[in-house]
């Protein structure tokens, strides 16, 4: 007669494959996720809408201008003066730079193409207007 032995001469098998999918779709969940967590740090205002308005710039300036004809560059409170030198001083640096200029639905034409003018004396070329995708 023959006696069994009650341990397993078999040692389990580590299914590595279906892991490593895991791995990778967990890596690629997140990689997307973090995509949509870009945050923009500027003055809040009312952005007209339009059919293109996504732009792929390297440095951008943004320009704020508001309802009430104030000027923001990056997020402080300027005047034109304030902005020239902002602006001389990043044209300084060598850097190519793309101005995103945001004007609030409400703000008076003038004031917004003042700003836009003094971007055109100053040689700036690459302007970018921000608009709210439709």
């Amino acid at each position: 007669m023959q006696l069994r032995s009650l341990r397993t001469t078999n040692k389990p098998k580590l299914m590595i494959i279906p892991m490593i999918d895991i791995i990778f779709f967990l890596l690629v969940f997140f990689m997307m996720s973090m995509l949509s967590m870009v945050v923009q740090k500027s003055v809040p205002i009312n952005l007209p809408s339009s059919q293109t308005a996504k732009v792929d710039i390297q440095k951008k300036v943004p320009i704020t201008v508001t309802a009430d004809g104030s000027i923001y560059v990056e997020q402080t409170k300027t005047t034109i003066d304030g902005m020239i030198k902002y602006l001389q001083i990043e044209q300084g640096k060598g850097t190519e730079m793309t101005v995103v200029l945001r004007g609030d639905k409400a703000v008076q034409y003038g004031t917004f193409v003042q700003v836009l003018d003094t971007l055109k004396q100053m040689n700036i070329t690459k302007i970018a207007i921000a608009t709210d995708s439709k």
